[in-house]
């Protein structure tokens, strides 16, 4: 691509369909055709909350990752607060904004699918694009680096992604953190054609390697992300499950664990770096062996057997100890017990003069 973006041709994005109408199922049916915004860091490995597995099992229409996110409860504020952090960014800024209930398509890279939450009206007539954030108060500093003002890694892309689709070179986003209109970081991104193209190779290898063949695509992500992926996917463990011969890649990966462990085990100091790994590649092999309990590797004259069991205790969680109270208190006071524990905290402070 061309270094400037005066130097390149303008496109026109492709309208798929008017989104005003849909309903939820109807419009996540239409996202499945496709690769949109919030899809990207997932692909591109950098997502704190889902993996690129995650993305292809949605693509596929085996589940939607809004279905799967544990933090429903933050995704529900979000698409609540839309429409006032909408207008908290245009009482701040006095820009115009507007809306278009439309999902765009790249007309020279059809997977590529754009629903932007509002466009702006710049002073100078052109246009921008506006993403909508909210988080909470002890998040907010993901929107600086090093002291500088930032948009957090998981998030640019997605504006980058949306810049592409729509020919647009500037995207603004809004984050409200708490409950005032002083409280928002607001942001903006400019154009970078190096990272665009490297981000639209990495999204049509995804669409053409994985999606259009049925590939899952491999597990690259941080050791609790995956780990979370596959227990979604692949349920609790069963004891009664067959053995899992570890074939393909697999085999490496287990002796790359081996050598770290042991790496760790000479080592005198601690390394997170070191430790991540361990945790990345023993992920990879759990989600390997899926609800199998056991699995085994041969190479090199031994073999290796990996076991992966569960632990399994009976216990009321906090949610359901709760719904015990308020539908049967009878039984809540007859078998609930209260245990006691005592803190030690020492505080000091100034005496009071004489």
């Amino acid at each position: 691509m061309p270094d400037t973006i005066m130097e390149r041709e303008r496109h026109s994005p492709l309208v798929l369909v008017d989104t005003a109408n849909l309903t939820r199922e109807e419009w996540l049916d239409w996202r499945r055709r496709g690769i949109g915004g919030s899809d990207v860091s997932a692909i591109i490995g950098i997502s704190p909350f889902r993996t690129a597995r995650d993305t292809y099992y949605d693509k596929l229409g085996i589940a939607a990752v809004e279905e799967n996110e544990g933090n429903w409860v933050a995704m529900e504020m979000g698409h609540l607060l839309e429409d006032l952090v909408a207008k908290i960014f245009e009482r701040k800024t006095g820009l115009k904004i507007y809306q278009i209930k439309k999902m765009f398509q790249h007309p020279l890279y059809p997977f590529m699918l754009a629903d932007v939450d509002y466009f702006i009206t710049m002073p100078d007539g052109t246009k921008a694009i506006l993403e909508i954030k909210t988080t909470n108060y002890n998040a907010k500093d993901l929107w600086w680096k090093n002291g500088r003002e930032a948009v957090p890694v998981y998030y640019e892309p997605q504006g980058r992604h949306y810049m592409a689709v729509m020919d647009i070179d500037r995207v603004f986003f809004c984050c409200l953190y708490g409950n005032t209109e002083d409280e928002v970081i607001i942001r903006e991104l400019r154009r970078d054609m190096a990272y665009e193209e490297e981000m639209i190779f990495l999204e049509q290898e995804f669409w053409n390697s994985y999606v259009q063949k049925q590939i899952p695509p491999p597990y690259l992500e941080d050791g609790d992300v995956i780990l979370a992926s596959a227990r979604q996917y692949c349920g609790k463990a069963d004891k009664d499950a067959g053995t899992i011969i570890l074939n393909g890649t697999m085999p490496s990966t287990l002796m790359r664990y081996m050598q770290l462990q042991e790496q760790k085990k000479q080592s005198e100091k601690y390394s997170k770096k070191l430790e991540a790994d361990i945790q990345r590649l023993k992920a990879i092999l759990a989600a390997e062996m899926g609800a199998s309990c056991t699995a085994i590797c041969d190479m090199g004259g031994s073999r290796y057997t990996l076991t992966y069991n569960p632990v399994r205790k009976p216990m009321v969680d906090k949610d359901n100890l709760a719904r015990l109270k308020l539908q049967y208190p009878e039984i809540y006071e007859q078998f609930v017990t209260v245990s006691e524990f005592r803190t030690f905290h020492v505080k000091v402070s100034a005496l009071d003069a004489a």
